[in-house]
């Protein structure tokens, strides 16, 4: 870990990384899988409704989703083929969703893009294209991307930050986004700028990476300019260095109000694989139905970072991955702080997927939790300032509506708490209940 890169100042942990697993690995396409299984409810809001019907001819690229009215994106077909079904699917976060399973064409060849000159299009013209590609956030909860790059005439935003930083252990996708397509995610930086009528971009990468630093720095360097001043800023290795109020403080010294937007001082934040989508959109036409990500751990025999098709299965995953090994114990959507274990591997990639994780024994610790010892640990590591160990006691003892004044609603459950508490307790997963009882109430 390096000392000499940008931080925040409270809390923080530092777990094993696991990166070497994947970080020196470069994207590898995955062939087209036989059958795409694409969920409907991709972003924030009311999920798509299918505008196809089964046995129904698709050529890559086309609508086979969209959004009646209020917030929302569409939902593109990744790949040629014949709808076989339109039903219900698994979603790791919704229990079950609308979906439409393609039978696919695998052998034909993908469809081709070519870029075009996007400088003369005006905001609104970038924004329709956003809408119309189904561009949602990459690195977060999947809140469509035109209408946060679409804040109210009264918030004033003067920077752009793109989140590089990756701090979660394992996943290496962005590291190798930045490494392999640097000029495009620039090039989605300047289409941001453009639509948010400003001229400042600063880009913050963990200085774990320093080959993405470098690949990043030479295309800022090279795309900058009057109208796009572009910077690179290292970050000392500290998680949660990703989030969004740790990165703005990190970056600009700036502290979001509790409860507050990034936009209330002036910041707008996106990551970097979602400029990459952006580019993509705007200046290529090409819609977000495939994506990065990182499979890895001990318990898959070939950890990669790949570039599928969304709606892939994980059972197509690591079958194309040669299988697991004998000592898997669980397998998670997402990274091992924030991510989600799922029980089955018949669950498609979401638009929002970063990784799937294959963890042994090894890798976890399954040991019962016990009751809290007030040891402090977690409010130590709490990197928004929070009492972790009041809000889990009085959770767990029913109170949870008793706890605003602990911070609940500002806990974005990174994690950090559960990961330092001796006693093993599911902090989370606690908070996430008293957040509950507190909305009821």
């Amino acid at each position: 870990m390096s000392n000499l890169g940008l931080t925040f100042p409270k809390g923080g942990i530092h777990p094993p990384e696991y990166k070497t697993l994947t970080n020196s690995a470069n994207i590898e396409i995955m062939p087209t899988p036989a059958e795409l299984e694409i969920v409907l409810a991709q972003h924030i809001g009311a999920p798509c409704k299918p505008v196809v019907k089964k046995r129904a001819d698709l050529v890559e690229g086309d609508l086979i989703g969209d959004v009646d009215n209020g917030l929302g994106v569409p939902v593109h077909a990744p790949a040629n083929g014949t709808v076989r079904e339109l039903a219900v699917s698994s979603h790791p976060m919704r229990v079950s969703t609308p979906s439409v399973t393609i039978r696919t064409k695998p052998d034909d060849e993908p469809r081709q893009y070519t870029a075009t000159d996007w400088s003369g299009l005006d905001k609104d013209g970038l924004l329709a294209k956003l809408k119309e590609g189904g561009i949602i956030g990459v690195g977060g909860a999947g809140f469509p991307t035109y209408a946060k790059l679409n804040p109210p005439p009264d918030v004033k935003i003067d920077t752009l930050l793109l989140n590089g930083s990756e701090c979660e252990p394992y996943i290496t996708a962005d590291h190798r986004m930045m490494v392999e397509h640097a000029d495009e995610i620039v090039e989605g930086a300047r289409i941001i700028l453009r639509i948010l009528g400003i001229t400042k971009c600063q880009i913050g990468i963990e200085d774990n990476k320093p080959d993405a630093i470098e690949a990043m720095q030479k295309a800022a360097s090279a795309q900058s300019s009057d109208s796009a001043q572009i910077t690179v800023h290292p970050l000392e290795v500290k998680y949660p260095q990703g989030s969004e109020r740790q990165l703005i403080y990190s970056i600009t010294g700036l502290t979001v109000p509790s409860q507050a937007l990034p936009s209330a001082v002036g910041v707008v934040v996106q990551n970097v694989s979602t400029a990459r989508t952006i580019y993509d959109a705007v200046a290529r036409g090409k819609p977000y139905y495939e994506k990065v990500i990182t499979i890895s751990g001990l318990g898959i025999k070939r950890p990669a970072n790949l570039q599928v098709k969304i709606g892939t299965r994980i059972s197509d995953i690591v079958e194309y991955l040669g299988g697991t090994t004998d000592g898997l114990k669980k397998v998670v959507l997402g990274g091992p702080m924030m991510g989600f274990a799922v029980s089955t591997l018949d669950i498609p990639i979401l638009k929002t997927t970063s990784s799937v994780l294959f963890l042994t024994d090894k890798e976890i610790d399954s040991s019962p939790f016990s009751n809290c010892i007030r040891c402090g640990w977690c409010n130590n590591a709490c990197p928004m300032g929070l009492q972790p160990n009041e809000i889990g006691v009085h959770a767990q003892a029913g109170r949870g509506a008793d706890t605003e004044r602990f911070g609940t609603l500002d806990c974005f459950e990174c994690g950090s708490c559960a990961y330092v508490c001796p006693s093993k307790r599911p902090l989370v997963q606690l908070i996430r209940m008293a957040k509950m009882n507190l909305r009821n109430k």
